[in-house]
């Protein structure tokens, strides 16, 4: 996502500044800690809150009803398919993932392999609760508020930290852009279908409620 309101250049404690009424909001917090990112979440809890592997904290305010109904759309999809073949697991954008490079971040939808999941799991530390782990695969929905330059580097960075195969949903162009690990981006325009690989071979994404 793309902020385009206030920008804070300082270890300064947000709690001290109403960032909650300049949403959208960054600010700096070079090394967060679990505990710290957390905290800072419970500050915003009607915003969604990400955090940069260089240390920048973004803060998002809620999105419209519209682009919420577009992403209730596409995690719905996803998860009837996985309800047919049985396995894994999906999450929606209130679902938060720690990445390898110390990002923190939260994909409007996500399915990921429960075996995988589990092992995960059984590295974490005492009162840790995110262990570092990648979804199999990523949509990102793009809201009227969304930069599309952020939009790409996160696609980017969501390759980088494992994720297998990820999809950037522009509604506004009416596109899909398709993110694989060693390979050039590739849009399609306009699709009817978007058929699932790798991971998620036999997936079938139709955007056209999302689109219009």
């Amino acid at each position: 996502m793309q902020p385009s309101g206030l920008i804070i250049r300082a270890m300064t404690t947000p709690s001290t500044i109403a960032i909650d009424k300049l949403l959208p909001a960054t600010f700096t917090a070079p090394g967060l800690s679990e505990a710290g990112f957390l905290e800072l979440c419970a500050q915003f809890p009607d915003a969604m809150v990400e955090y940069t592997s260089d240390g920048t904290v973004i803060v998002m305010p809620p999105t419209d009803p519209e682009s919420g109904e577009r992403v209730v759309e596409v995690t719905t999809q996803l998860n009837n398919w996985r309800k047919r073949i049985g396995r894994g697991e999906v999450s929606g954008p209130d679902t938060g993932f720690r990445f390898r490079d110390g990002s923190r971040m939260s994909p409007d939808a996500a399915w990921y392999d429960e075996a995988r999941w589990r092992e995960a799991k059984k590295t974490l530390k005492p009162r840790q609760r995110f262990p570092v782990f990648a979804p199999d695969f990523v949509i990102e929905v793009r809201s009227p508020d969304d930069g599309i330059g952020r939009l790409r580097e996160k696609m980017e960075e969501y390759i980088a930290n494992g994720v297998k195969l990820a999809w950037l949903i522009d509604r506004m162009e009416r596109s899909v852009t398709i993110y694989r690990s060693g390979q050039k981006p590739q849009t399609i325009d306009n699709p009817e279908t978007v058929p699932g690989e790798g991971p998620v071979e036999g997936f079938a994404l139709t955007p056209y409620r999302i689109f219009d």
